[in-house]
């Protein structure tokens, strides 16, 4: 029976993509070289970064060509599972950097590495490179590979971890003009968020269930949820919990003015757990309590 396969060292990646292992926590493959193989899910402890061609191999998971679709980078965090089973053979293609969480150790880029968000976005949300930006990034890995064909001294870690970190800000930057590139979607994206949050506080589902998370509202939009939380900060300028706040504390507003119901009645049915953190958050957003409000309105 078929199953995951697991990496759980640098050493085991290269040796089943006939790469030779020049440092025992990092190295840029070649997957070309590698045999062909049949497709089945991959589990590595390491990061993992893919530079891939539109739909080769073991990425062909309805990635859709964009403006910008020379090369694709998919970045995968330790634990992850990429691919899917499969008879058919196929021929790896493009470059793969890897590093072990265990080379960050002591560096600025391992007290940063959380900041990067899109090592935890979905295939699907793969950065789409400009011929440019290919060739940018390219150079990246030309500069680590350089320093890991280099006789190991001093220098060497300092190096090697300040390209990559080097190369994950460019990806960074690479991402926000994908972002600005998308405008269109993006706001079909925001939009659809805007429904969501409608559909929920106009349904008996807040005093089920609870307040929407930016979790759930990103899985409701079929989306990773820092992807999703990334992409409504580039729009909107706040972070998808804030955008959630302002929605709870708008909806409040409308419902307040019913002076039929107690403050306590209408947390609950926001889905605060306790209405002292309705009235909390009511103050913070608002400057005036619920009662306040209420009172002057």
């Amino acid at each position: 029976m078929d199953t995951i396969i697991n990496f759980e060292s640098i050493k085991e990646y290269n040796a089943f993509n006939n790469q030779e292992t020049l440092h025992p926590l990092v190295s840029v493959v070649h997957l070309d070289n590698a045999d062909p193989r049949k497709n089945r899910p991959l589990r590595y402890s390491f990061y993992t970064v893919f530079l891939k061609k539109i739909k080769c191999g073991d990425l062909r998971y309805g990635l859709s060509n964009y403006d910008y679709d020379e090369g694709t980078l998919i970045f995968l965090a330790p634990g992850q599972v990429i691919g899917q089973y499969g008879d058919e053979y196929y021929q790896p293609q493009g470059l793969a950097l890897v590093f072990h969480p265990d080379l960050l150790s002591g560096t600025s880029l391992g007290r940063n590495i959380h900041n990067y968000h899109f090592f935890s976005y979905a295939v699907n949300e793969a950065l789409h490179l400009s011929e440019q930006e290919k060739k940018i990034i390219l150079d990246c890995f030309s500069k680590i590979e350089y320093e890991l064909q280099h006789p190991i001294d001093k220098h060497s870690k300092h190096l090697i971890v300040s390209n990559i970190e080097l190369f994950l800000d460019y990806c960074t930057r690479f991402y926000d003009r994908q972002f600005i590139t998308r405008d269109n979607s993006n706001k079909g994206i925001l939009e659809r968020f805007e429904s969501v949050l409608n559909r929920y506080f106009s349904s008996d589902n807040p005093a089920k269930i609870g307040l929407p998370s930016v979790a759930w509202c990103a899985d409701e939009l079929k989306l990773s949820a820092n992807y999703f939380g990334d992409l409504i900060k580039k729009e909107t300028g706040v972070s998808a919990q804030e955008y959630i706040q302002s929605k709870i504390i708008d909806v409040a507003k409308i419902r307040l003015f019913d002076h039929d119901k107690t403050i306590n009645e209408i947390a609950y049915e926001l889905g605060f757990k306790y209405p002292q953190h309705f009235s909390r958050l009511f103050k913070q957003r608002t400057g005036i309590t619920p009662n306040e409000f209420r009172a002057t309105n």
